[in-house]
């Protein structure tokens, strides 16, 4: 559905550039996450897919098409979701939609069922520059719905939002992705993409370093403990130990021999802390 390979993008027209021999697949229907910190390249490769940005080196096709040449009916087919809201502040929710939905040569959704759908009807009839941050966001995903798009992106689309929204929104970008919606989402929030992503791209200084499914990535980078705490005469001890490495193994083996185990718990590495692993960046 997406391919992009040996993308390039400066901002200022020479060698210093913001995006760097970016290459990567999306399949039909899956859910990509293209993961970085703040100024890591994820926007700009996302304003070249959706056309904000002119491609200035490498080759893009969207849906089978050259962005090159692509007509404008592309566009009828792809919705998008802004970190940064960019509503009329002086129309109401509702009518925010009509509007947007206007601009398609193709069948719509209803404006109010979305609105439904994101926790707005109540707030359908006010002016959006009365909307709280939250409610901005929230409106922004509802309008990249309104055309019914196969291709989905979506830029930071839990930010700012209070855990109960952000998990009624990743329940939304699922349902659309079960539907066939081909989904390229932008975060830095690695619980929400290690949660719900097919497949992850990290990216720094604009530049890709690891491609795979959360799971695959974990198993490769990862390391694996068991968290044990148990009794020694009078004393509550607890070890950290690995259940990959033979000694780690040996000394498990041990404890549970010999002494009374009172809990134990298995940890695995984060999405998180594979990123850092593997890029050498924290996330900020």
């Amino acid at each position: 559905m997406i391919k992009v390979k040996n993308l390039y993008h400066s901002y200022s027209k020479d060698q210093n550039y913001a995006v760097k021999d970016v290459s990567f697949d999306i399949s039909k229907g899956e859910l990509f996450g293209f993961l970085g910190p703040s100024g890591a390249g994820k926007s700009t490769t996302q304003k070249i897919l959706i056309g904000l940005l002119n491609l200035q080196k490498g080759h893009i096709q969207i849906d089978g098409k050259d962005i090159k040449q692509r007509s404008r009916d592309i566009f009828n087919h792809i919705g998008v979701s802004f970190e940064r809201p960019n509503v009329y502040k002086k129309l109401t929710g509702i009518e925010n939609l009509q509007f947007h939905s206007e601009m398609f040569s193709v069948t719509t959704e209803d404006p109010m069922t979305l609105l439904k759908l994101v926790g707005l009807e109540d707030a359908a009839h006010k002016k959006a520059g009365s909307y709280s941050k939250g409610m901005l966001q929230r409106l922004v995903f509802a309008r990249s719905m309104i055309n019914k798009p196969k291709i989905w992106f979506l830029d930071e689309p839990t930010s700012g939002l209070d855990p109960t929204t952000a998990s009624i929104i990743k329940g939304i970008i699922k349902q659309k992705q079960q539907q066939g919606t081909t989904i390229f989402m932008t975060t830095h929030n690695m619980h929400i993409a290690e949660e719900i992503c097919d497949r992850v791209a990290f990216i720094t200084n604009g530049v890709i370093s690891a491609i795979d499914s959360p799971r695959n990535l974990k198993l490769q980078y990862g390391e694996r403990f068991v968290t044990i705490e148990y009794k020694k005469t009078d004393s509550l001890l607890s070890e950290s130990l690995s259940i990959v490495d033979e000694a780690g193994k040996k000394r498990i083996n041990e404890i549970i021999s010999n002494y009374t185990v009172e809990t134990m718990h298995t940890q695995e590495a984060t999405l998180e802390d594979i990123f850092i692993k593997v890029t050498g960046k924290e996330l900020k």
